[in-house]
């Protein structure tokens, strides 16, 4: 362990401010520790804004931007909420084992125990994960009763996959009885699955769904709408997977050959456009194809996928409706002992200025993610459907489990034992990582206002926590990455680093600028975009050097 933390004393009544001061110095409280306290007052509460921030930001890396998990302990027993239904349990010590219980709640006894008494091959996907995941379990547990941790496989993927998509639906919207019956089918288990891992992904991206009325076989509707937190935009969702025999529970019957896994791409887009929508659309189409990765590290159907489209678009009529199409391939039901495999790859139809190949301004690249940010959010929930929340109140697994503390927080006050002969009390000031060496890099200011730096060794597990939840894993939101890996990362982080910038400051820089008359003109947020790009040319001109023609 790095440091001891240092807690404040507990507070105490409310204290007079002429009344003789606590601590026995024979002044009054004004003048003495009162005094201290005013003095104080403003960098706690700072403090404590940015240490919520940044636990904040912790959850919502574990649980996404939907609704919070609802869970308290009560005595010896785990309390969960789940929309307007409380579960709860004294074996649960994460949240995965409340998720184990909860699907089985969900899909019945009766029903997984009459699917489990059939032969394995025989059984319904689910029932054959359970059983899997079960074995895998047993390999993985060799304490039982302790918290183990062990790597996510195909099969993992796809039974807690399963589970936490359930949960997300039933504690965001609602869980219909008619989706846990088309699961229960083998029939329709295929397309309800996909629509799940669809709900789960624009759930998690910050997304409200509102479920549509599949009763009415009159009515003809997509699967259903969502609307985005961030922009307010409402769009129409559509889900669709290509069948293959004898995977998830198709049959010669219903399911084709395992070849050509774009044979149904343009179909399955055809059928979801000629579904009625009011607003935009995201159309989701899985290719349900082996993960095979070409020459160039991308999956070998990405870029013939793409053209595809481009040719599907090249050929419609200039009124057609546009979409944002996600073509995706999850196959972690194609290798469920190993690693999971799952790539996506997104297109706007009728959409120029969404994802397509070229060369243009940072800048311009800048405002077209804006425009499409919601598309963008997309994406980076379906890169994270693989990370699923391990502790139930959002904290670091290392503090929320009860280990021993992995880190330090900025703001706070602790004894480093190994400092100098007797150790040193220091608040930390701030903090880094040198992942290469995988050390702490700790600055902190003594009671005397001397201040040091700190380095020491991470432990193999901190390093991991950290790499997870860099960011804020110092107590403190720290945006955009530490190391830009190229200059339109580097853009964005300036644009983030650079939002309290006053507008006079940035005219400031500017000043002596053939186009100052332009710049002043701009409204604040195309001045501080014009500043940052700016910012990123002397960056890349000094990284090429005076002998390559770069500025000095």
């Amino acid at each position: 362990m790095w440091a001891v933390l240092l807690h404040p004393p507990t507070p105490m009544a409310k204290m007079g401010r002429n009344q003789p001061c606590p601590c026995g110095s024979g002044l009054k409280y004004k003048k003495c520790c009162g005094h201290f306290d005013r003095a104080r007052s403003m960098p706690d509460v700072r403090h404590y804004l940015e240490k919520h921030a940044a636990d904040e930001r912790i959850r919502q890396t574990q649980q996404g931007l939907g609704r919070p998990i609802i869970a308290f302990k009560n005595e010896h027993h785990q309390v969960v909420a789940v929309g307007n239904t409380i579960h709860w349990s004294k074996k649960w010590k994460t949240f995965p084992d409340f998720l184990s219980d909860y699907i089985k709640k969900k899909i019945g006894p009766k029903w997984g125990n009459g699917e489990i008494a059939k032969p394995f091959a025989q059984r319904h996907p689910l029932m054959q994960w359970y059983e899997l995941c079960c074995r895998y379990q047993a390999q993985t547990i060799k304490t039982p009763g302790k918290v183990h941790s062990a790597e996510i496989t195909g099969v993992v993927a796809c039974y807690l996959g399963a589970a936490y998509a359930l949960y997300l639906l039933d504690h965001n919207v609602e869980l219909q009885a008619r989706l846990i019956n088309r699961l229960k089918d083998p029939g329709n288990f295929q397309g309800a699955y996909y629509e799940l891992v669809v709900a789960s992904v624009l759930i998690r991206a910050g997304f409200v769904l509102a479920l549509e009325d599949e009763t009415d076989p009159a009515l003809k509707h997509c699967e259903f709408s969502a609307v985005s937190a961030t922009t307010g935009k409402r769009y129409w969702v559509e889900a669709k997977m290509r069948s293959v025999n004898g995977l998830l529970g198709r049959t010669a019957a219903d399911g084709g050959p395992d070849g050509k896994p774009l044979a149904r791409l343009v179909p399955h887009l055809n059928a979801a456009l000629k579904k009625p929508a009011s607003d935009e659309r995201l159309i989701f189409i899985d290719l349900n194809a082996p993960p095979v990765v070409g020459g160039d590290g991308k999956p070998d159907w990405v870029v013939p996928a793409m053209k595809r489209l481009e040719r599907y678009e090249r050929l419609r009529p200039g009124n057609a409706p546009t979409a944002y199409v996600f073509v995706t391939n999850m196959a972690f039901h194609r290798a469920l002992d190993t690693r999971p495999s799952m790539a996506a790859a997104p297109f706007g139809l009728g959409m120029p200025d969404f994802n397509r190949p070229g060369t243009i301004r940072l800048s311009e690249a800048y405002r077209q993610k804006q425009k499409h940010i919601d598309a963008y959010a997309i994406g980076q929930a379906i890169e994270a459907y693989l990370r699923f929340p391990v502790t139930f109140d959002g904290k670091l697994p290392s503090e929320s489990l009860g280990e021993e503390p992995s880190r330090v927080v900025i703001g706070e006050t602790y004894f480093f034992p190994d400092i100098g002969d007797n150790g040193i009390t220091g608040t930390v000031t701030t903090a880094t990582v040198d992942e290469t060496n995988k050390r702490a890099i700790i600055g902190i200011t003594d009671g005397s206002g001397h201040s040091r730096i700190v380095d020491e060794p991470m432990s193999d597990e901190a390093f991991a926590e950290y790499a997870e939840f860099r960011d804020a894993y110092f107590g403190r939101v720290i945006p955009g990455p530490m190391q830009p890996k190229d200059a339109f990362e580097l853009l964005e982080w300036l644009m983030e680093v650079n939002k309290a910038v006053p507008r006079a400051k940035i005219l400031e820089w500017f000043a002596g600028a053939p186009d100052f008359g332009e710049l002043e003109n701009l409204a604040d947020e195309e001045l501080r975009l014009a500043y940052c790009e700016a910012l990123v040319a002397v960056v890349e001109a000094k990284k090429s050097g005076p002998d390559r023609g770069g500025l000095k």
